[in-house]
């Protein structure tokens, strides 16, 4: 084992060159409390509890590496309404790959690999890292408490009522409806010519006005 990473909140490294090439090695870690405060504060947690990564790392051919490990920890973290405290527990399987080689894109733009889980291969490899990682990935994006609920927003200009999703809804189904018996508006301002218009051909479409002025009659 080499010294700790002092830039990560959390480190546990593995010297590559002193693990067996023919089997596995078996692990568990569980950061103190120091090293929980530093975790949470890094991946944006009020608390962390009983967090513990138990697996194995084995050699994958002759070069690279592969870990296989559960993840467990108790979460706390503000709710994205009230702010009050909202614990989650996390138990995640994890998976990842260290390749002596990885491939190179191709062409000028950078693609992200199609092994997603695969990590170019160094001369140590960091269990802390990995837990840390693997931990922020895991957490609830929007943690809310029991019984929260986020308020509807209404927008409009200075001095109107806005629009609540109440009063809108009956104009929606209006629109439903109209694209269901398939009415189009017409071009223009989106309304439909009324009867005996200029379009029509005039009132009661018996006479039509002509470009010099004047009427003429039907035929």
């Amino acid at each position: 084992m080499t010294d700790q990473v002092t830039d990560q909140p959390y480190s546990h490294p593995l010297r590559v060159a002193d693990l067996p090439g023919r089997k596995p090695s078996r692990f568990e870690i569980v950061p103190d409390d120091g090293q929980l405060q530093a975790i949470a504060a890094a991946i944006g947690a009020s608390n962390l509890r009983k967090v513990r990564m138990k697996g194995e790392l084995r050699p994958l051919g002759r070069t690279d590496w592969e870990l296989e490990a559960e993840l467990g920890a108790t979460v706390v973290q503000p709710c994205i309404v009230t702010l009050a405290p909202v614990t989650t527990r996390i138990d995640e399987p994890l998976s990842r790959r260290w390749l002596r080689d990885m491939p190179e894109p191709a062409g000028d733009e950078a693609e992200m690999p199609a092994d997603d889980g695969a990590e170019p291969l160094g001369p140590v490899i960091d269990l802390g890292i990995v837990l840390t990682e693997a931990l922020a990935l895991a957490l609830p994006l929007y943690p809310r408490a029991p019984g929260a609920e986020l308020g509807e927003a209404g927008f409009a200009p200075p001095g109107a009522e806005p629009l609540s999703e109440d009063k809108i809804r009956p104009f929606a189904a209006l629109a439903a409806l109209r694209d269901k018996l398939g009415t189009a508006p017409a071009q223009g301002d989106g309304a439909e010519e009324a009867p005996g218009s200029e379009a029509d051909g005039g009132v009661d479409g018996k006479a039509a006005a002509k470009p010099g002025g004047g009427l003429s009659k039907d035929d």
